[in-house]
């Protein structure tokens, strides 16, 4: 079966060869020259004695090589792995140990980083005729292929087979790897292209995100690639820049997190920018404040709310335009082939307004992690995909994300939630970022305790005051500690929030409460 992303690539090489793939600065690639680059590092790659079912790691910026290479291994019938570029070489031997990866292409930077590296060194086990050693290939072998005599290389994997793996987190700790297929993609893409009236071919999308996370890889470079259209990236994310590349290329879809849109805002540029072609921008990993709704909406563009995760195939329903502006907190009410519920520990579904586990099904769910059953059997149970996050229905059938069940605070029994507070403070003028996690209380077991950098001369009383104002007492929090350095954030642009834990562990014992 033909049904797969690499093959809608060849079928655009053929309808419209002169058509612009991939923009990242200066440089380009037109479809006819992207199969044929494909094909032949697909086609060295099986030379070097990489075959179907083969995990490839890649890591790196975000570059023409990077997107090459990604394509390249579906179109040889290989299974993606894209790698954090900010992992150290211990997580990076883990990740690549879990997942069985024996070749890496990437960065010339990281080739010290690999040299030498073997799956035993993580404790994974050596192959039956070597040592378990980890080729790691410099995309530099990419860029030599990107001249010479036209090539179609094909495998012949079957798309329901996995072509990608996406980890599910960027932070430390064991991650997850989500199995992406050709049929779960472009299962998603057919969904969104009912709904969306951007999702067409020719669609033109910027990508502020880096590959190595779902958005980049599905829904920025995969979702491009099938429908025949221009994906205009950077290498590194700049707001500035990012606003000059949304005019001159008349791009229609813009991806990334509020922090995205919210940097792009400040910009000098911003103020006489005029975006005619842009249509949609869906955001998520943290809650819109209404007030970059309204600065953004002043330039005719609406951005919306999403609810999703990786293993649903990044969203399970997003806010209609219609409603962006009215619901701004909410996830709009599903989509054409996804659904969602909110049940009760027991199982049985809550009814209006009442908090419980979010649940989804969905046209691009995953059918499992990498090499991880038992991981599996809790993640798909009963055709659902059980999320862990938390949320509630409202009376007319709209859903509203509440927290990652995993940041919950538990205050003397009562669940509260950081993203409802973290809220509330963003929205204070002069409040740069905001960050709450808990802090451990005698009485309690723990409290609420925000990290902010302010600016403008707003202090921390008056943050405490808007927080006394606008939340119930157990939710204000007891520490409001004001850093100088910006908050730290992974590749996603969302706040890391393990490394801000890391770096208070005990803020009740170093910084004096508030209240």
């Amino acid at each position: 079966m033909s049904m797969t992303v690499s093959s809608a690539v060849r079928w655009w090489a053929r309808q419209k060869p002169d058509q612009v793939a991939l923009i990242v600065g200066d440089d380009s690639a037109t479809y006819a020259e992207l199969e044929n680059w494909t094909s032949r590092v697909a086609r060295s790659l099986a030379e070097r004695g990489v075959r179907e079912g083969d995990v490839i790691g890649v890591i790196g910026r975000n570059t023409l090589e990077w997107a090459v290479t990604a394509v390249a291994a579906v179109k040889l019938g290989a299974v993606l792995l894209p790698l954090n570029n900010r992992f150290k070489r211990r997580e990076l031997a883990g990740v690549i140990s879990q997942m069985g990866a024996r070749v890496v292409l990437g960065d010339t930077d990281f080739t010290g980083t690999f040299a030498g590296m073997r799956l035993t060194e993580a404790g994974g086990a050596p192959g039956p005729d070597d040592s378990g050693a980890v080729e790691f290939i410099p995309l530099s072998w990419v860029s030599e292929r990107r001249d010479g005599a036209p090539d179609q290389y094909r495998g012949d994997r079957d798309p329901g087979e996995a072509m990608l793996i996406m980890l599910t987190s960027g932070s430390t700790g064991r991650p997850k790897g989500v199995i992406y297929t050709n049929t779960s993609i472009l299962a998603m893409i057919f969904e969104w292209s009912l709904m969306e009236e951007t999702v067409r071919p020719g669609i033109r999308i910027f990508l502020p995100v880096p590959f190595a996370f779902a958005p980049g890889t599905v829904w920025g470079l995969m979702r491009t690639m099938t429908l025949g259209g221009t994906l205009v990236f950077q290498s590194r994310f700049d707001a500035s820049e990012a606003i000059e590349l949304l005019q001159k290329h008349d791009v229609q879809v813009c991806l990334g997190g509020p922090i995205i849109y919210e940097q792009m805002a400040r910009t000098p540029a911003f103020e006489t920018a005029k975006f005619p072609h842009l249509r949609t921008a869906i955001t998520g990993g943290a809650r819109v404040p209404v007030e970059l709704l309204r600065t953004w909406l002043d330039k005719g563009l609406a951005i919306r709310q999403l609810y999703g995760m990786s293993e649903v195939g990044g969203i399970t329903t997003a806010t209609t335009a219609g409603d962006a502006f009215d619901h701004p907190d909410s996830c709009g009410y599903g989509g054409i082939f996804s659904e969602f519920k909110v049940v009760r520990p027991d199982g049985t579904e809550c009814g209006p307004g009442e908090e419980g586990e979010i649940l989804s099904r969905t046209s691009g769910a995953t059918p499992g992690y990498w090499n991880d059953p038992q991981q599996t059997a809790s993640l798909l149970r009963d055709g659902w995909i059980h999320s862990k996050d938390v949320g509630y229905v409202t009376e007319d059938g709209r859903l509203k994300f509440v927290d990652r069940a995993k940041d919950l605070i538990i205050s003397g029994g009562i669940n509260i939630s950081p993203a409802e507070i973290e809220s509330v403070i963003g929205m204070i003028p002069g409040v740069e970022e905001v960050v709450v996690i808990s802090a451990p209380n005698d009485k309690y077991g723990e409290v609420p305790a925000a990290i902010v950098r302010l600016s403008g001369g707003t202090t921390v009383s008056q943050v405490l005051a808007v927080c006394n104002e606008q939340l119930a007492d157990f939710k204000v929090p007891r520490f409001i500690v004001d850093r100088v350095d910006p908050l730290p954030r992974l590749a996603s642009g969302k706040i890391a929030k393990t490394a801000v834990r890391a770096e208070y562990p005990d803020i009740s014992a170093t910084f004096p409460p508030v209240r």
